[in-house]
């Protein structure tokens, strides 16, 4: 088997090294948006669990919203799925408790 060069170890280190700065940075970037987010997830998550996600899913149950309105947030799956990712999240970055 042929030693490599330094030439070519340099040239795989250097690659290695720009994907590896390229991935931190884009994750870096991403964790400072998740938790930034947090505040807004909190708020949602109290909407969800409180009066007014019920009032409204009734409204909507009842045919008194526009049809046109976009309704995701009434979807109990959607809120539900989205809260249980954020916790595994929080979890997975150090920033939640254990359950």
């Amino acid at each position: 088997m042929k030693e490599r060069t330094a030439i070519e170890r340099i040239s795989e280190m250097e690659e290695i090294l720009d994907r590896a700065s390229a991935v931190l940075d884009g994750l870096e970037e991403k964790l400072e948006e998740f938790e930034q987010i947090q505040s807004d997830i909190r708020r949602l998550e109290t909407y969800y669990t409180g009066k007014d996600w019920k009032k409204d899913l009734k409204l909507d149950e009842s045919g008194k919203l526009p049809e046109d309105l976009k309704r995701g947030v009434l979807s109990e799956d959607g809120i539900y799925d989205l809260l249980e990712k954020n916790k595994e999240l929080l979890l997975r970055t150090g920033n939640g408790e254990e359950a």
